[in-house]
């Protein structure tokens, strides 16, 4: 294992262990672990730099998550509303079967990216720690807020900190 390799999980390791303690809604200024992510059904790198001068909303959730139920017309109506100004929202699918995934997106449709396959890594990076679980990176590839959970009352807020970072088009 070369030094960069060492370094590079290190502080992929120390950003997930601060994203642990941080608070719901927290602002941050870190960047974005890059994952691979399997975007409908092939394979791709999807890292931040595939995103830069987008604002990303990563949204981990999973089929038997309630709050993830009310979550998606929310993403469904932040992407189509602000998707055109730049933003990109990706769901990374935390099931263990391809099958409850694929029953939660029939009952429940997304018209954004999801990622399907193993994600368990990607999470461990990010410092998921609950369902769901959303962080709100800049055109940059930093990451800006942190939200665990998922309330109606939460889309105000997410909407509200989404328009900051695409507003903000020195960030890129």
């Amino acid at each position: 294992m070369n030094g960069s390799s060492s370094h590079r999980r290190f502080a992929q390791a120390a950003f997930a262990a601060f994203l642990i303690f941080a608070l719901p809604g927290t602002a941050l200024a870190a960047s974005a672990p890059d994952c691979d992510w399997n975007l409908d059904g092939v394979k791709q790198i999807a890292n931040t730099q595939q995103f830069r001068g987008k604002v990303l909303y990563v949204d981990f959730w999973a089929s038997w998550c309630a709050p993830c139920v009310l979550s998606f017309p929310f993403m469904n109506q932040l992407q189509s509303a602000l998707g055109g100004q730049g933003l990109q929202v990706l769901a990374v699918n935390m099931d263990a079967r391809s099958e409850d995934e694929q029953r939660f997106l029939a009952a429940h449709p997304a018209r954004f990216d999801v990622a399907s396959g193993e994600n368990a890594q990607c999470a461990k990076n990010f410092g998921v720690a609950a369902m769901p679980s959303s962080f709100i990176v800049d055109r940059a590839g930093t990451i800006r807020f942190v939200h665990r959970g998922f309330r109606p009352d939460d889309a105000g807020q997410l909407r509200t900190e989404v328009q900051q970072l695409l507003a903000n088009k020195l960030a890129q």
